[in-house]
């Protein structure tokens, strides 16, 4: 595969003084002398004026001969080339990509609306002007792809009542995540000469036929969790308060009473709302 040569054509304001002086001074000259003989130097001089170019800065030019591939000019500045070369500009700036939101399946299946920012330039303008035919669409294409791809590698999520044991899931690890599609991303867009600048996701969502039932279940997690916590600490209080009960010999305790003073603590200590205490003015029994 050919590669990106870099050439530095003639100097622009040298020529263009010497199309000045080729195309006025022979008209002037001419009708001076009143020879028409001359006037074949101003068509000589109009052919020198079409090679002039203009290169600004992270701009480029590709220069090509009847189809043949002669250099590339990226230094900025005034420029004069053979009149003949076809001269195809390429932009060397930086440029953002939104994509679209896209509907994938994450690794469990779930549908997902997923779209992604890249930012990306042109690094050698030979591939990107001669080995793809619209470089700028097909970033667009293959980062789609790319999407597509790194959607189905990760889950959305990790949840305990699947028993999976995922590390790295599309909503927590966003960092892995962006990573991992960057370099898929170089990797497609390297043929094109493209170089990757950033890759993250810019939107994130289930999609929207399961959306609420993934929302209730999320809860219904976070639920379980914060039981699972309170029930802990329960557990632990009531422990202790038997413990120091017995230890300080505060009052004698049968199987029977722990067993009623354990959950009675139990419903007060996991309840959702604050209980009603009860004054007992009789016995422990009645």
């Amino acid at each position: 595969m050919k590669e990106e040569k870099l050439i530095v054509p003639a100097n622009g304001y040298i020529m263009l003084f010497v199309f000045l002086i080729l195309f006025f001074g022979t008209i002037v000259f001419a009708i001076t002398t009143g020879n028409p003989e001359y006037l074949p130097i101003i068509i000589a001089a109009i052919l020198i004026a079409p090679g002039f170019i203009m290169v600004q800065p992270n701009g480029s030019r590709v220069l090509l001969l009847f189809g043949k591939y002669v250099g590339t000019v990226k230094k900025n500045g005034f420029y004069w080339v053979n009149p003949f070369y076809t001269k195809k500009k390429i932009s060397l700036r930086a440029s953002n990509f939104d994509s679209e939101r896209l509907k994938v399946n994450d690794k469990l299946g779930n549908p997902v609306m997923i779209s992604t920012i890249l930012v990306w330039r042109v690094q050698n303008t030979y591939k990107a002007a001669f080995d793809v035919d619209n470089y700028e669409n097909f970033v667009r294409v293959q980062t789609d792809a790319a999407v597509r791809k790194l959607a189905s590698m990760y889950p959305y999520d990790n949840f305990a009542d699947e028993g999976l044991d995922e590390d790295i899931t599309l909503r927590s690890s966003v960092n892995e995540v962006s990573n991992a599609l960057e370099r898929e991303i170089d990797e497609r867009l390297s043929i094109a000469g493209i170089e990757v600048l950033e890759a993250r996701i810019g939107y994130l969502a289930y999609a929207q036929e399961i959306a609420n039932a993934m929302l209730k279940r999320q809860q219904a997690t976070a639920i379980v969790a914060a039981r699972h916590k309170i029930v802990e600490g329960a557990v632990s209080m009531v422990e202790m308060a038997l413990e120091e009960l017995g230890k300080k010999q505060i009052v004698d305790l049968d199987e029977e009473r722990k067993a009623a003073m354990v959950s009675n603590l139990m419903v007060i200590l996991c309840g959702d709302k604050d209980a009603s205490p009860i004054v007992n003015a009789g016995t422990l029994n009645h």
